[in-house]
This record gives C-alpha cells, structure tokens and sequence, in this order.
C-alpha cells in the first residue's frame, strides 16, 4: 500500500478531488464486470490531462507503484481489477471531443469518452461510428482500444482496431508517443498504433486517439428467425450475405432468449420455441432490397433451415427485436455467469459448438447453459450459470476445469480463447492454447521495452 509520504507527493501531481481513497471509490473503480477478484487498490488517481498522466506514470515508476489503468469498467476478463494494492489510474475526465475533420471524416477523442458519446456526436454530423455493443452507455473508448472490442457489426465494420486512425500513448517511462496521426497511408517503418491496439494497458497507458468515422448507412431492418440447430443457422448465413448486406448477424439460444422473456418483460418474437435463433440487421435502402430479403426467408424455410421469423415494420419494433439479444448479458448476470468467449472460423463454428456443448453438458449436467455470440464473424459465448446453493469458490474451481477443455476444442479447432474480451487475469492461464511459447515469449520481451520497470498493468495476459 503506499505509505502517507508517497500519497502526498502523489497529490501534488493532481487537483484537490482527483486522488481518492475511500473504500467506496476504491470498490468502483479497482474492479471491471468481472465479480472473481476481490479488489484492493491502494487509491484511484483522476487526471484530467495528459500532461497529469505523464507526471503520475513518472512517479510510478520512480517509487516502484503498480498502476491498473481504468476505463468504462466494463470489461469482461479481469483486466481492468486492482487486486494487488496497485494505483488504479481512472481516465474518465479525458473526455472530451475535438478537431473534427469532415474531408478525413475524423475526429479525436480523449481516452475517457464513452462509446455513445462519440456515436451521437458522429450522427450529429450526419455520419456514423459503428463499433457498438451492449455497453456503449458506459464503455470508454480508451478501453475500446486496449481490448479491441468487437461488438455486433463486426461481420460488416470490423473491430475498432479498423477506426484508429492515429494514437497517443503514454509509455511505462512517461513518454508520449504520437502513432499515425492520422494518416491513410504510413509505411514509415513499424505501425506501433497496431501493438498498443488490444494490449490492455501492458504497454502503455492509451489518453487519446483520432477515430474515422463512416458515412450513414442507409435504413436497417431486423429479422429473427427461430432455426433448429447451428448448421442451419450457417445456411442462413450463406443465404443472407450473398442476397442482402448485413450489417450484423447474431445468435442466442431458446435458453438465452426464455431468460431475457421472463425477466426483461420482454415478448417472444413469435410463437414458436426454436433450438436456436438468428438476428439479422441488413441495409434497405429501397423496397428491393426487403424483398429479397423476404425471398431469401422464404428460400430458407422451404429447405428446413427455418421455422418461423418476424421483421421489423418500425425503428421501435427493430429496437425491441434487438433488445432480445442484448439483454442476455444484463439478464444472466445475477446468475454471477462463468463465461468463455471464443471464436474460430466462420465455417468451423458448428462443430466446434456441438463439440463444447457436449462436453460440458457430458460432465457437468447440473451446470446451465446459455449460448449467444457474434455468430457472422465465429465468435460465441459460452455462459455457465451458478446454481444458487453452489459456493462461489466451487463453482469457479468446476469452470475451470470446464475451460481446460473447453479450450482444448478451441485449439483443435484452430480457434483463439478470447475472441473480444481480452487475456486479463481470467484467460492468462490459458493463453497457450491461442499462442504459441515464441509468440508469448517475443510478447514478454515487448513488454519490458516499454515498460522497463514492469508497472504496467502487471500480471495481465502475462506473468512477466
């Protein structure tokens, strides 16, 4: 912990309110969604400058202090937890949104922005930023960032690696490093933006960064379609993406969506109970591209692939409809749910699903399951519920056992162990099944390159 005489130097480095250390801002802030590691941060520092966060690294590093860098707190993998007494450094008051280019459609955005933030502010500029996921009321695009979240239009936007078009990052010495700047075309030598991009901090702590922004797409509509099981849901796929433009393609199964029914007060999408469902959202630009899209429904119920489906008339039925899916992750955590998030080639989904689900189902019958995912870019989730009367501890020591084989699947399948979420703490251990010993030791000699002193989100994807 640090001692009176570091957290009084440490205060001369910032204002009056930005150094807390009451249990209540300690909570908040020293942990993520993730509910395994108690957290134990010795404060939690809010700069509101870039300059202040080079000064705090400065000191971190010359007093030997681990620092957790926190964004939106909505991460799903532990990487954000301050566990260790470490100095959690909370980037929500670089906020701000400026220099807006309307020729280079970009603009900069501080660390602490929230994902919603940026999208309004794009769609008041009549353009569109479209990495977006259940929690972009709170997420940071900072975190973003350092996650590289995914989210539900991966299958036609990318992840937001694909919308950092410049980057500044302070290093583990206190060094800003400008990356890009912006630029369309850099081979100027290696493109660092892209390693800090997906590094959860272990590198360098992200303050700001110039995102591109898109054109508007023109109206969406939503479909869900009840299929009887994965491989027709594949079918679906194929049908779709060659008739309609997708602009995002995702699963869950009758579990998930019976959850979010009886206790978002939410209704069924129509009568009939499927094994599995998909939601589609796909561009209409003009009544040609509704009705090819209904000829393809069709095509599909004639072979089997579905069995009942509904589209969207209004933008409060499409909202509704999407409400279904993402409404899983908010229904299912009072359950306190173990969750893998993986991912391996589209076509390879199928088999890699069936093979998981039977082993879980196979040893540990009593567990509950809830699959839902990102099924267009092959990226599911796999959600094991806590049964009420089963201790916390138990339940995590059975769920590790299950993601021994688990992943196990994941790499015979030539899959990766976190498909969005990142390492953090809870996938470190199985870091091996997705890289292999060269890769993740080069990973550990990059690390201390630009953090000689290790205090960089230390323990997070790697030991070292």
């Amino acid at each position: 912990m640090l001692s009176p005489k570091q957290l009084e130097s440490l205060a001369t480095l910032v204002d009056e309110k930005a150094l807390r250390t009451d249990q209540e801002s300690c909570l908040n802030y020293g942990r993520d969604w993730t509910r395994v590691h108690q957290p134990n941060p010795a404060a939690v520092v809010l700069p509101k400058s870039v300059e202040e966060v080079q000064a705090i690294v400065r000191w971190a590093c010359a007093e030997q202090v681990a620092l957790v860098p926190s964004g939106g707190r909505s991460g799903l993998s532990a990487g954000a937890v301050a566990a260790n007494g470490e100095l959690v450094l909370a980037l929500d008051r670089l906020n701000e949104i400026s220099d807006f280019d309307a020729t280079d459609r970009t603009v900069r955005c501080g660390a602490g922005v929230v994902t919603a933030q940026l999208q309004e502010f794009a769609q008041a500029e009549g353009l569109f930023y479209p990495v977006d996921f259940a929690s972009s009321g709170s997420s940071q695009i900072g975190g973003n960032i350092a996650t590289n979240a995914g989210g539900i239009k991966v299958i036609r936007y990318g992840m937001t690696r694909d919308w950092v078009a410049g980057l500044k990052v302070v290093t583990g010495t206190g060094e800003l490093l400008d990356l890009n700047r912006g630029l369309i075309k850099n081979n100027a030598g290696y493109d660092l933006r892209h390693l800090m991009i997906g590094s959860e901090g272990t590198l360098g702590i992200i303050v700001e960064a110039t995102m591109r922004l898109e054109a508007e797409p023109a109206e969406r509509a939503v479909m869900v379609l009840g299929t009887p099981d994965m491989a027709s849901i594949m079918e679906v796929l194929r049908a779709f993406r060659d008739r309609v433009r997708l602009e995002a393609f995702e699963f869950f199964s009758e579990e998930a969506l019976a959850k979010v029914v009886e206790h978002q007060d939410l209704t069924r999408p129509f009568a009939t109970a499927s094994h599995y469902y998909a939601l589609l959202e796909f561009e209409k630009p003009d009544d040609v591209a509704e009705a090819s899209a209904m000829e393809c429904f069709e095509h599909c119920v004639d072979a089997g692939w579905v069995e009942d489906g509904v589209i969207s008339q209004s933008l409060a039925q499409a909202s509704a409809l999407w409400r279904l899916r993402e409404d899983i992750s908010e229904t299912i955590s009072r359950w306190t749910p173990y969750k893998n998030d993986i991912s391996t080639t589209v076509s390879r989904v199928p088999s890699l699903l069936t093979e998981v689900e039977g082993l879980v189902s196979d040893n540990y019958p009593d567990f509950e399951i809830i699959w839902f995912g990102h099924i267009g870019d092959g990226n599911v989730h796999l959600n094991i519920l806590k049964p009420d009367a089963m201790p916390m501890e138990e339940f995590q020591t059975r769920c590790g056992s299950v993601s021994q084989g688990v992943f196990e699947s994941v790499a015979r399948h030539g899959g990766s162990i976190s498909a969005e979420h990142g390492v953090g703490l809870l996938k470190k251990p199985y870091l091996g099944y997705s890289r292999s010993d060269s890769e993740i030791n080069l990973m550990a000699q990059l690390k201390r390159v630009f953090d000689p002193a290790g205090i960089m989100n230390p323990g997070k994807i790697l030991d070292a």
